[in-house]
């Protein structure tokens, strides 16, 4: 079965009760909740280190209500065509664990691993998916084994050409979540002088086969301030909007916006 390995040496990593650890004495304690800390000095990329307790309690607090349940399902759908039980999911950038925990639902014999760069996101994460196996990692330093993964799976996350293709087998499957170029506009429209719709790139990523394209749209309304202050949270425009903006947002009572997302599926080439 794969495993994550050492982030150190790259030795394969064996699990204990409290430790990951490698054949060159490399040990990394777990933490309560079951995940485990592999992002070293070498590994740590500068600046943001991932989303902060606010912003993921924020994303977990919205998902939790239900609001992105279509994405999830259409998720879960495409995990269960295309990972076969006994198969290794690697889901990167997996956030709070909504996504996660609902491939591992799709195939339950299939083995789950998942990674985020924020410590906040995988202790959520492994708490909401106990079966799955939860480590703190950047995306552009995977502390996993070459040709391991059957499926990848990266939801809003960091793309990262050279490791999804070290990890993912000849053949193996990576599905990605992007956001379609009407997603979230009327939230945008009701903070921003002049919102800008999203720019959605073509399906095309160099050594991989592009299988089908899936995508999910629709309307949530939302009916509380809580509910559009996590939904403006858990987006990458809160923290570069101005205080006026700021204020047109606090002043919402209910917002009816769209959603879009398209969900490509590639092959990797062998």
């Amino acid at each position: 079965m794969c495993s994550f390995c050492c982030p150190v040496c790259s030795l394969p990593l064996t699990e204990s009760e409290c430790t990951y650890a490698c054949a060159n004495a490399h040990s990394f304690d777990k933490a309560k909740n079951g995940y485990v800390n592999l992002l070293t000095h070498a590994s740590r990329p500068a600046g943001n280190h991932g989303d902060n307790r606010d912003m993921v309690r924020a994303r977990r607090d919205f998902l939790d209500k239900g609001f992105y349940a279509p994405l999830q399902q259409k998720i879960a759908a495409l995990v269960q065509k295309y990972l076969l039980p006994g198969g290794v999911l690697l889901d990167s950038g997996c956030g709070e664990g909504y996504y996660t925990a609902a491939a591992a639902e799709a195939v339950p014999g299939a083995q789950i691993l998942g990674i985020d760069i924020s410590k906040d996101a995988a202790n959520l994460a492994a708490k909401r998916c106990k079966s799955a196996k939860i480590a703190v990692a950047s995306a552009f330093h995977l502390p996993i084994a070459d040709n391991s993964i059957d499926m990848l799976l990266e939801v809003f996350s960091p793309y990262c050409a050279t490791e999804f293709d070290r990890v993912l087998k000849p053949g193996g499957i990576f599905l990605e979540v992007i956001p379609g170029e009407n997603h979230l506009f009327a939230l945008k429209s009701a903070v921003y002088d002049e919102p800008y719709k999203n720019q959605v790139d073509k399906f095309e990523r160099p050594g991989f086969t592009l299988l089908e394209e899936q995508s999910v749209s629709g309307e949530i309304r939302l009916t509380s301030q809580t509910d559009i202050q996590n939904l403006f949270l858990m987006t990458p425009y809160y923290y570069k909007t101005g205080k006026k903006e700021q204020a047109r947002l606090a002043a919402l009572k209910t917002l009816v916006t769209e959603i879009e997302f398209f969900l490509p599926v590639y092959r990797k080439d062998a």
